[in-house]
């Protein structure tokens, strides 16, 4: 983990995996040890007042150790991959230009992968009158409509994440092609040094399920309330992992138990589809590495 001379490429450590299985305690340790500063890749972290629901890390957790993009934008900005490398790669510098290590710690797959793969996104407006369309539709029907046009892509996305979902069909409509022929891929602007996180399928079962018991402990269904009550019922709430259960339970449709208990099947089920991201970079070296993952 040697810092780069002058006429190298910046050097980044990467730090990845499923949710609940250890990056945060491990890169702040990390971090301790080589006098590094964290940039956050978590599409969720930048939001403010999103904390308990995203197991976000506090100021006592941090142990001194700088995050950088976390609490950065509301709840009702629309923040994207794009934006991300952009503030990322200016971190990294910034980071680089004290003499320290910039570590990349996140479960965002697509983040991690354009800032430090350097792709190019495709430069694609928004479609107003295909968004009306697509927004009208079930998350069951946007599901199917995206695996018949990118089965790939739409086994990578959450299916209850509807703005990424049809911000893919409609790359997708406009360029004719699948997601990932879409972004062209530019020589990495970093040397990176890939490691990945994680446990067995039981253990991080287990910390997922221990995990959300804790959220709840900790006032989850209190920080739902006092978001919609702030922010009303926009997508980044009422679409998102931890808030979308809770929100479900005081809308009265089931009980608490229920919801804790969707809460931790969904999240299972997203620690599957960030390894099975993961899992197509060869160059991470992993200290538990994925079983191959049934459906």
């Amino acid at each position: 983990m040697n810092r780069h001379s002058s006429t190298k490429r910046i050097k980044v450590i990467a730090i990845v995996g499923a949710t609940a299985s250890g990056k945060t305690a491990y890169s702040i340790e990390l971090a301790k040890k080589i006098d590094a500063e964290i940039i956050s890749a978590d599409s969720r972290l930048v939001y403010k007042g999103f904390d308990i629901g995203t197991a976000k890390p506090t100021e006592q957790e941090r142990q001194g150790i700088p995050h950088h993009l976390i609490d950065i934008v509301e709840p009702e900005f629309d923040y994207s991959a794009g934006i991300f490398k952009q503030q990322a790669a200016a971190k990294i510098k910034e980071i680089n230009s004290k003499n320290k290590t910039p570590i990349i710690v996140g479960g965002t797959g697509l983040y991690i992968d354009i800032l430090l793969k350097n792709y190019d996104l495709p430069q694609i407006p928004p479609d107003k009158s295909l968004r009306e369309k697509l927004y009208s539709l079930t998350n069951d029907e946007l599901q199917k409509l995206l695996t018949k046009k990118d089965p790939a892509a739409a086994g990578t996305i959450d299916p209850n994440d509807r703005k990424k979902i049809i911000r893919a069909i409609e790359i997708i409509n406009q360029t004719g092609m699948p997601l990932n022929l879409s972004r062209g891929i530019n020589e990495p602007e970093f040397e990176v040094e890939w490691i990945g996180r994680n446990f067995d399928r039981d253990t991080l079962y287990s910390r997922i399920d221990k995990r959300v018991d804790l959220m709840i402990e900790r006032g989850l269904v209190r920080e739902t309330q006092d978001l919609l009550n702030k922010h009303g019922r926009i997508p980044n709430i009422i679409y998102t992992i931890g808030y979308k259960e809770i929100t479900g339970y005081l809308d009265g449709k089931y009980s608490l138990d229920e919801a804790v208990e969707t809460l931790k099947k969904n999240t299972r089920n997203y620690a599957k589809r960030q390894l099975t991201w993961f899992r197509r970079n060869e160059n991470i070296k992993w200290n538990v590495y994925p079983d191959k993952l049934k459906k």
